[in-house]
């Protein structure tokens, strides 16, 4: 069996994995308590990857082993037979916003044959990234917000009024906002997950056509296997608050702090990415309920195939 082969062969348990992980973040949608939220869906994921005919490695996950006792960065997962597989997850993707009850949340997982994820620590890192049909190099990470949004803008053939950018909702991100605006264009704000913000700027069904931005690391490999699979330009460098954090860099193998990372420096082999709906988004919408049946829509990306699909599943509430 190929890697690819090893990889496609995953595809249907890492589905029911994304869906048991946002069914049970789903019963703690709008109950304010957002810790609880996101360890429901840690403890489903955990307990459907361990079913799962694989030797599975979590490169990216709730952190390192000393600060999260499930799905655990460097934690083993799998029956432990099948393809050699690194993992990078996020159970619940969205936790404040599942607490608040409001919109985007996901349960995301991306797989890839070993080796072929980067080992980022839970640090923050600065992103841009634009969907496919570009030039190369069209977005720089190192220029104003600006003058990417003209560059792009002419790229698309467009008036940078035209362009809209999707932008966390943060008080850090201020000067990033001015400096769009002065451009012209419109700004998509959401209020949590910037691996769902930079899928909507690769979809072409999403009025969002860039992703600017600082969150997490961890999200930002995510979303480079997402890009892996649909086509698209990301670039992202670290940003450190401390020591502490460019200790827990090196500790995962990373000596150029300064380094700009582009996306096959972060998704170097083929990729699966698969996002389930927690709450209703605008890729995917979230887990319904009713008396009988539980039914979830999840999105799977396959860099593979190059195969995009949106599953609905339909299944017995007492399954």
């Amino acid at each position: 069996m190929t890697r690819a082969n090893g990889l496609e062969s995953l595809v249907n348990d890492a589905v029911t994995a994304a869906e048991r992980a946002a069914i049970a973040a789903s019963a703690l949608v709008g109950r304010g308590d957002k810790i609880a939220a996101d360890q429901a869906a840690v403890d489903a994921m955990r307990t459907a990857f361990n079913a799962m005919e694989m030797r599975g490695r979590i490169v990216i996950g709730e952190g390192e082993r000393d600060e999260a006792p499930m799905l655990y960065i460097g934690e083993e997962v799998g029956t432990g037979s099948g393809p050699e597989i690194d993992i990078a997850l996020d159970p619940l993707e969205g936790t404040d916003v599942t607490a608040k009850g409001m919109r985007d949340a996901l349960a995301i997982l991306a797989l890839s044959p070993r080796g072929g994820l980067l080992h980022a620590p839970d640090t923050y890192m600065d992103k841009i990234a634009i969907g496919a049909g570009y030039p190369e190099g069209v977005i720089d990470l190192d220029v104003e917000p600006a003058e990417n949004i003209r560059a792009l803008a002419k790229a698309k053939g467009v008036p940078a009024s035209e362009i809209t950018a999707c932008v966390l909702d943060r008080e850090r991100h201020d000067a990033i906002v001015a400096s769009i605006r002065s451009a012209g264009a419109r700004i998509t704000f959401i209020g949590d997950g910037d691996v769902a913000g930079v899928m909507m700027a690769a979809d072409p069904d999403v009025d969002v056509d860039i992703y600017i931005g600082r969150g997490g690391a961890p999200e930002g490999v995510l979303a480079a296997a997402g890009l892996r699979c649909v086509g698209g330009q990301i670039q992202c460098r670290l940003h450190f608050r401390n020591d502490d954090e460019r200790a827990r860099a090196r500790r995962v193998g990373i000596t150029d702090l300064d380094r700009k990372y582009t996306l096959m420096d972060m998704a170097s082999d083929d990729c699966l990415l698969i996002a389930t709906g927690v709450t209703d988004g605008r890729m995917v919408q979230g887990v319904r309920q009713s008396a009988r049946w539980i039914e979830t829509e999840t999105l799977v990306y396959s860099s593979v195939t190059g195969v995009r699909r949106k599953i609905a599943t339909r299944r017995p509430r007492q399954a």
